[in-house]
């Protein structure tokens, strides 16, 4: 594969990665517009993230089967044709409601990009080169959150919310077409793959079964909780409770990025010096401790806008460890099936961190102390789950250090 070839390919996955955080961030600074345009609040608006949460989620588990089924592009057309379809609408949206059903439907067409890109990555590359692929992918993530929202800050300030959807909508007209022209089909349909629902569901409950697995996976999910509730909870926080503007929101945003970003960058030379179970418990302690801090903090008012975002670096720094060591944990224990295992644990992710963004949205009046509340439960949950569900596990097996997942 020449220098160009390989360059132009990480780039066109890169942004099949990059879709659906740019669909989540991007659109944060307009959620007062929108509630001013619908006619609704912030709490509401928040509801159309949470919709979203739940059809990648839902995407996670309906395109893994898919891809197998019938190679990686025929769906992978299908769900960037959906997302550009769905955007139209979304920008057209006149009621909330209409809003977050199309948020969920954009979301099923926008989960195709990632777990296509995932999906080839395996099959383009040679398996020694997986994990630098894996590597200068977490890079796009790692920069989609500190770039989104400041871009849709401006877009909001000069051409007003729907702008932001236009934009989404070109992106993903753009991948469509690179994706066509100059990504090529990397695994050929299989006929003899089962789309029956029972074997699947079959495959599903075996991985469910694995005392390893489960543990993990929903302590990953749980701690995970805690940066989609800051997600949901942020615009409100910062632009109606801090009274700061759509661009100040967009560089701030773009700070706490560098909490998870730097974290999870840290973690790999934790790796040199202990293992993963350990990283994971150490790290969960002291976000549990930080975050019931937290939640005090706030509903007593000790801290200001400086304050509130030391709390959230330090959470999300938690969340950039545990995140990593947690998902390989889970994936650890399998090799033929580790596809389903994967799905599943980035369904259950997604679908808890669903859950977190509408909790969220059910305060009246979202503060500091709502999102606190939702980070702080969610926190210590997950420290339970972890230290209950390690008496259940007969013998831990430790991840491949050099294929550590990218997270969901």
């Amino acid at each position: 594969m020449t220098r160009k070839r390989y360059f132009f390919l990480i780039l066109i996955l890169g942004l099949l990665t990059a879709l659906s955080p740019f669909s989540i961030d991007m659109y944060l600074p307009g959620f007062p517009a929108i509630a001013k345009a619908l006619h609704t609040t912030t709490a509401e608006v928040a509801r159309s993230l949470s919709s979203f949460f739940i059809g990648l989620a839902f995407g996670q588990l309906l395109y893994g089967p898919l891809m197998d089924r019938f190679g990686r592009k025929k769906p992978l057309y299908f769900g960037l044709a959906l997302y550009i379809v769905v955007s139209v609408g979304c920008f057209s949206a006149t009621s909330i409601n209409t809003l977050i059903m199309l948020r969920f439907i954009q979301a099923i067409g926008a989960c195709a990009a990632g777990v296509a890109a995932m999906a080839m990555v395996r099959d383009i590359f040679p398996v020694k080169d997986n994990a630098k692929v894996f590597a200068l992918l977490v890079l796009v993530l790692g920069a989609s959150p500190m770039i989104a929202p400041t871009v849709g800050s401006y877009l909001t300030a000069a051409f007003g919310w729907q702008s932001v959807f236009i934009m989404l909508l070109s992106i993903a007209a753009l991948i469509l077409i690179a994706v066509i022209f100059a990504l090529p089909e990397s695994y050929k349909a299989d006929t003899s793959y089962s789309l029956k629902p029972l074997p699947i569901i079959k495959s599903f409950l075996s991985v469910l079964t694995v005392p390893q697995f489960y543990t993990y996976a929903i302590t990953s999910s749980l701690a995970f909780a805690g940066l989609f509730a800051y997600v949901a909870g942020s615009p409100a926080v910062f632009m109606e409770y801090f009274h700061v503007n759509g661009k100040v929101y967009g560089w701030i945003f773009a700070f706490l990025s560098i909490a998870f970003i730097g974290s999870s960058q840290l973690n790999n030379v934790l790796l040199k010096y202990f293992r993963s179970e350990r990283i994971v418990i150490v790290a969960l302690i002291g976000q549990a401790i930080v975050a019931v801090f937290y939640l005090i903090e706030s509903y007593n008012g000790w801290f200001g806008l400086s304050g509130t975002l030391a709390m959230i670096f330090l959470i999300l720094c938690g969340v950039g460890i545990i995140n990593p060591n947690a998902s390989a944990l889970s994936l650890a224990p399998f090799s033929k099936n580790a596809g389903t295992a994967s799905s599943l644990m980035g369904a259950m992710q997604l679908g808890i961190g669903a859950f977190a963004t509408y909790s969220v949205s059910l305060f009246t009046t979202i503060s500091p102390f709502s999102m606190a509340v939702i980070i702080s439960i969610s926190s210590v949950i997950a420290l339970c789950i972890l230290l209950i569900g390690r008496c259940f596990i007969v013998e831990e097996i430790e991840p491949d250090k050099t294929t550590m997942p990218v997270g969901h």
